[in-house]
């Protein structure tokens, strides 16, 4: 929107290939960025989701077959904002890895963001940050909600649906696993 009002204020003349070109570069500007949800109904809490994710991510390559492993890359503590871990999983049939460090957590949302960057996202992506949010249901359970926000490298890198298909049946297993503790 703020690049429409300023091709549409700020154009000195209103000749077609000057508005066109200016208006071409909205477009392609937009379809590089994108954000991406789901929402996953699990059985455990809220809470126990939020502690996984908040004080023990080493244990979430335990307890889905999805992760093939992660290790700390810098730093000496897994939930400290400047420490960088290194993980290793699968998308879409292909080994992926990456390193991954914690931009924020707020407590009282149950929700945390994550940078993820480095080797196999770099190839596609300038951004790449995930969000986990866990939400109380009034029934029992909770509601695990992801989102992706990326800026792709160029057009012709595909949004990262395969990741969101990836943190979707690693929720399904990962539940499954904090049911049974």
């Amino acid at each position: 929107m703020l690049l429409y009002k300023w091709w549409h204020y700020s154009s000195p003349s209103s000749s077609c290939s000057f508005n066109f070109l200016l208006l071409s570069s909205f477009f392609i500007i937009m379809t590089l960025f994108g954000r991406i949800s789901t929402e996953i109904g699990v059985h455990s809490t809220a809470e126990k989701w939020y502690n996984l994710f908040a004080k023990s991510l080493h244990d979430v390559q335990h307890l889905t077959d999805s992760v093939h492993g992660t290790q700390l890359h810098q730093g000496e503590d897994w939930h400290h904002h400047e420490t960088i871990k290194h993980w290793t999983y699968k998308i879409d049939g292909k080994v992926v890895k990456c390193h991954e460090k914690i931009e924020s957590i707020d407590e009282e949302k149950k929700t945390i963001y994550y940078k993820l960057f480095g080797e196999d996202i770099d190839h596609r992506f300038k951004v790449f940050n995930l969000v986990f949010q866990a939400i109380d249901k009034e029934n029992g359970g909770a509601i695990i909600k992801w989102t992706i926000e990326y800026e792709k490298l160029n057009e012709e890198v595909h949004p990262p649906y395969g990741y969101i298909e990836y943190l979707h049946n690693c929720t399904r297993d990962i539940d499954g696993n904090l049911v049974k503790a």
